[in-house]
C-alpha cells in the first residue's frame, strides 16, 4: 500500500507522518520510492491480511525487482535522513542508473535504512 506525493522534503515528512498515523507501525515492513522521472514519492508499507488500501486513501502496487546497488545507512533520525538524498546522489556518479524503475529505502529498523539505486545491466 502506498501513498503518492510530490518529490520534496516537506511533502515527504507529511506522507510519512500521514502512512504512520493510519496503520499499525508495529510488524510492518517500511518503504519510500522515489521516481527520478515524474518527481513522485511513494510513501509505502506491506499489506497485510485485513488491510483496506482504499478505505484508509491509499493505492496498492509492487515495487519492481532487478538490480540494485545497495547502500546501509546507520544513525540516528532526523540526521540519518539527511543523508539519504547525498547518499544516491553519490552512487549514481558510479553506475549506469536504471531511470524506469524508482530508488528504493528500505526500513529496517528506526536507526537503520538499506538505499537501493537501480541500475542497467548487460
Amino acid at each position: 500500500m502506498f501513498l503518492r506525493i510530490r518529490d520534496d522534503m516537506d511533502a515527504i515528512e507529511a506522507g510519512w507522518e500521514r502512512l504512520e498515523s493510519i496503520v499499525p507501525v508495529q510488524g510492518r515492513k517500511f518503504y519510500g520510492a522515489f521516481f527520478a522521472r515524474s518527481k513522485e514519492y511513494w510513501v509505502c508499507t506491506q499489506l497485510q491480511d485485513g488491510d483496506d488500501p482504499g478505505s484508509l486513501g491509499l493505492d496498492t502496487g509492487t515495487l519492481p525487482g532487478g538490480t540494485y546497488l545497495r547502500v546501509e545507512l546507520r544513525g540516528e533520525p532526523p540526521e540519518v535522513y539527511e543523508r539519504i538524498a547525498p547518499t544516491f546522489d553519490g552512487l549514481a556518479k558510479g553506475a549506469p542508473v536504471d531511470e524506469s524503475r524508482p530508488g528504493i529505502e528500505f526500513y529496517r529498523r528506526r536507526n537503520e535504512i538499506d538505499l537501493l539505486l537501480p541500475i542497467r545491466t548487460g
